[in-house]
This record gives structure tokens, C-alpha cells and sequence, in this order.
């Protein structure tokens, strides 16, 4: 089950992959990491689907990430006498709180909080954005807007409103109980829909109480324009492009992607690339020139991870979609540009002894002849920043801890190893080569890069850097006790 790629697979679980048999199926093409989508689905669906992977952890003897991606505020219009409208540019169009069924001239919309963060020139995107219309006078219960791109209308159609941040929490009374349930389950990582600011973040960490790591969904402006608090205190974060390609102009996405996957990188925190990337492969077993791209791009700007959203949950071809990202990763990871596109853009202040210590392990690794880097980590965080580094050799992490392994299986080159807990710096070094060994990194022969922390299963103490033998015979005639 050793991976040929450094790049982590999401793969969202649904109707299509929804018993066993797929899901461990999904997890031998490529999967690291599985999402539960909390918008479909009951509460005892997403139990099942919980103790489907855990089992096929168990069963394949590998770490396996859960992230329960909550849904959000959803802001929608009300419904319409007839089944749908065809708005026409430039006619007027009228919002508010009355709950009589909509025409061609106004239809309710059941936000109050819209409204009060509405002014005149804001502008609303409709189903989409395929519709959009712009506020010409506004009040407390109403909007009257003129339509400046138009399209059909119906039932129920979602609502963004890009130019303001909406006085709005990120957890909706659904998100509050969903956020309970899967903290209790046992998730490993929790996605936040519709952060705008960094209270939101906060929020949700202080309800999930250490139980599940918080990561941020970016898909409104305000997001991006107050990304750095947000990333501050998060514990990673996922561009989603779907809904941050309809409040900003699209040709916009591409440079804002590449920055933040950059700024996540020096955090050394987990970044996900997530909506629309093998969107065909929903019906046809074979990806466009453009997806495959797409893809490719993602991994190399150094995202840490790429997800399957329909593809995977309800897509004809759920295997094939891993397996295609699955073999675009490792093209793209052998080309020599790859490496030196990772090694221009490696960043990240190094201000601690863990930071020398990991930037060190790397250099070594890259002017000897090693064949991984093994870091022991009880929190994770000394994991991390190495996968900050990109380092040309593959990294095992090393815990005794099951949640770190599980939280590690997000991040870029993580090869995660459940140990027992260890008191002396040889045992640790003996366990790293026979981990080298047992996952087919490296032989008797070869050498490795151990990192650790004196005294062990301490979190954040890592001061110790040993270059070992995989040959148990020469570390014991070596190693000091």
C-alpha cells in the first residue's frame, strides 16, 4: 500500500460509493482521505459510512483521514406561483419577506440578515450566478433590484451575495447538531462552509473542543480578503472553487489559488484544491485535456491535496476518478520540473529548533544518499513542517498516536506509522528502520534521516537528528543507550 505519490487523494463518499467493497476499493486506487458530505444524508447514513472506513482501516492496516464537511447558511429564494420565470435584462425584479408565491416581477426571500447588509450597487448572484441582479433601493423586509444578467428563475434557487459580508454565523442550528454528531463519531478533520472571518473559525473550534481539527472552507470574497487571520487560526484549509468562482469574476480564481496554496505552504498547514475537477468523469470513464490540467496545475503549485466532490459520490466511474488522479500525480511528480518548482518556492520562517531541525533532515537527504526521512511526532506538528519542505525523499511519520496518524494522512508526503511509545533514542531508531523496511522504502543496505524529540511523547520537542543504518545490527553496535 506504499504510495507512489507525494500528493493526497479526497474522495467524497455518496450513493455511488456507499457499501465496503467501494470504499475499499477507492482506498487501493488512491484515496488517503474521505469526505462526508453532512448537505445529503442522514445521521445514521453517515454513522454507517463512518464504520465502513474505519473497518477498511483496520483491514488494510493503513491510517485513514475522515473529514465531515459541514454545510452551512443556505440562502435561497422562495417559491414561484408557476414552475420558473425568464428574467430579461434590464426589467425590474423585486425581493422581500412576503411569503405569497413569486412572479416574473418579485419572489420571496426569507433572509433578514440580507437585507440588512444590502445597499444600493450591491448585487446578487441567483442559481449560480446565472442571474444577477443589481439593488437599486433597499430597506429593512425588501430590495428592488433590476436584472443585469438574466436567466431562469425557480423554486428555491441559491442566493450569494458577493459584495458585503453578511452578518451571518458560519454554523446554521443544522451545522450545530451535525458539528456535534461527528465530533462524537470520531471524524478526524471538520470543513467550515461560509467563512468570512476568523470568529467564524474560532467558533467552531471552541464547539469541537480539541475533537476534530478545523479546516476552513475559502469560497467568499471576504475570505480571501481576510485570509491570513483566517489561516492563522485554522488548521488548514481548502480552496473551493465552486462557489468562490460565482462571486468572483472566474478568470480571478486561478492567481488567488496559487497564492493562498502558497501561504498555507510557509503556515505548513494542509491545503485542499477542491470542486469541478474531473467534473465529466461524473458520466465517461475518461477525463477532458482541460481537467487532467487542471489537476495537474493544483499539484504543481504544491497543494497538499485534490478532491473528488461528485466524481466520487455519485458518478458513474468513482474507481476510475481516483485512479485518474491517482496517475496524473505521479506523472506530474516524476517530471524534474515538479522538484524544481517545489525547491524555487520553498518558504516558511525558521525561527524554532524543530524548523532547523527539519530543514536539515532535508539537506542531508538531498546531498546523501538516504532513502526517507523519518520523524517521529506525538501532535504532528513536527510532520508538518517537513512536508513544508518538500524534500526529494519520502517521509514516514511515526506516532503512537492514532488521531495524529489520521490527521497527518491530509498532508503532502505523509506516510503515517502507528507506533508504540518508545523512552530511548535507539529503540526509536531501530523502529524507524523497520519501518523504512516493512512500508518497501529503503533496505538493510540503505540509510535514513531520523528526527525526534528527547524526552519522547512530549509534543513539540523535537531536538535530535540521527543519519541511521537500516541494518538493526549496526545500530545496536553503534547507538549509545
Amino acid at each position: 500500500m506504499r504510495r507512489l505519490r507525494n500528493v493526497k487523494i479526497v474522495a467524497t463518499l455518496g450513493p455511488a460509493s456507499n457499501d465496503y467493497d467501494m470504499i475499499r476499493s477507492l482506498t487501493e486506487a488512491g484515496a488517503n482521505v474521505f469526505r462526508l458530505n453532512m448537505s445529503h444524508g442522514e445521521h445514521g447514513e453517515i454513522r454507517e459510512r463512518h464504520a465502513m472506513i474505519r473497518k477498511v482501516e483496520a483491514d488494510l492496516g493503513r491510517p485513514i483521514a475522515i473529514l465531515a464537511d459541514l454545510q452551512g447558511p443556505k440562502l435561497r429564494v422562495g417559491k414561484f406561483a408557476e414552475e420558473s420565470y425568464d428574467l430579461e435584462v434590464g426589467a425590474k425584479f423585486r425581493l422581500d419577506l412576503d411569503d405569497t408565491p413569486g412572479d416574473i416581477t418579485r419572489v420571496q426571500l426569507p433572509h433578514t440578515e440580507i437585507f440588512a447588509a444590502l445597499k444600493p450597487g450591491s448585487n446578487l448572484l441567483v442559481n449560480d450566478g446565472k442571474i444577477r441582479l443589481q439593488v437599486e433601493d433597499c430597506g429593512k423586509d425588501y430590495a428592488n433590484c433590476v436584472v443585469t444578467v438574466g436567466g431562469m428563475i425557480s423554486n428555491r434557487k441559491g442566493v450569494n451575495v458577493p459584495d458585503v459580508v453578511l452578518p451571518l454565523a458560519a454554523l446554521s442550528e443544522k451545522d450545530l447538531k451535525d458539528l456535534e454528531f461527528v465530533c462524537d463519531l470520531g471524524v478526524d478533520w471538520l470543513a467550515l462552509s461560509f467563512v468570512q472571518r476568523p470568529e467564524d473559525v474560532l467558533q467552531a473550534k471552541e464547539l469541537a473542543k480539541g475533537r476534530a481539527f478545523i479546516l476552513s472552507k475559502i469560497e467568499k470574497p471576504s475570505a480571501v480578503t481576510d485570509f491570513d487571520a483566517i489561516l492563522a487560526v485554522s488548521d488548514g484549509i481548502m480552496v473551493a472553487r465552486g462557489d468562490l468562482g460565482v462571486e468572483l469574476p472566474v478568470h480571478a480564481v486561478p492567481p488567488i489559488q496559487k497564492r493562498l496554496i502558497r501561504k498555507c505552504r510557509a503556515a505548513a498547514k494542509p491545503v485542499i484544491v477542491a470542486t469541478q475537477m474531473l467534473e465529466s468523469m461524473i458520466e465517461s470513464p475518461m477525463p477532458t485535456r482541460a481537467e487532467v490540467s487542471d489537476v495537474a496545475t493544483a499539484i504543481y503549485e504544491g497543494a497538499d491535496a485534490i478532491m473528488l466532490s461528485a466524481e466520487s459520490a455519485a458518478g458513474d466511474f468513482p474507481i476510475e476518478a481516483v485512479s485518474t488522479m491517482n496517475n496524473v500525480a505521479m506523472e506530474v511528480e516524476n517530471d524534474p520540473v515538479y522538484l524544481d518548482v517545489m525547491d524555487a518556492s520553498r518558504a516558511g520562517k525558521k525561527e524554532t529548533i524543530a524548523d532547523a531541525i527539519v530543514s536539515a533532515a532535508r539537506e542531508i537527504a538531498e546531498t546523501t544518499d538516504v532513502k526517507a526521512i523519518v520523524c517521529y511526532s506525538e501532535s504532528g506538528t513536527t510532520a508538518a513542517l517537513t512536508a513544508r519542505e518538500r524534500p526529494h525523499v519520502p517521509i514516514i511519520a511515526m506516532t503512537s498516536r492514532a488521531r495524529t496518524a489520521r490527521k497527518l494522512c491530509l498532508y503532502w508526503g505523509m506516510h503515517c506509522v502507528i507506533t508504540g511509545e518508545v523512552d530511548r533514542f535507539k529503540m526509536a531508531v531501530v523502529n524507524a528502520a523497520r519501518a523504512a523496511r516493512t512500508c518497501g522504502f529503503a533496505t538493510e543496505k540503505d540509510n535514513i534521516v531520523v528526527t525526534a524529540g528527547v524526552p519522547f511523547n512530549v509534543p513539540g520537542s523535537t531536538n535530535i537528528l540521527r543519519v541511521a543504518p537500516c541494518d538493526e545490527r549496526l545500530i545496536f553496535n553503534t547507538d549509545p543507550e
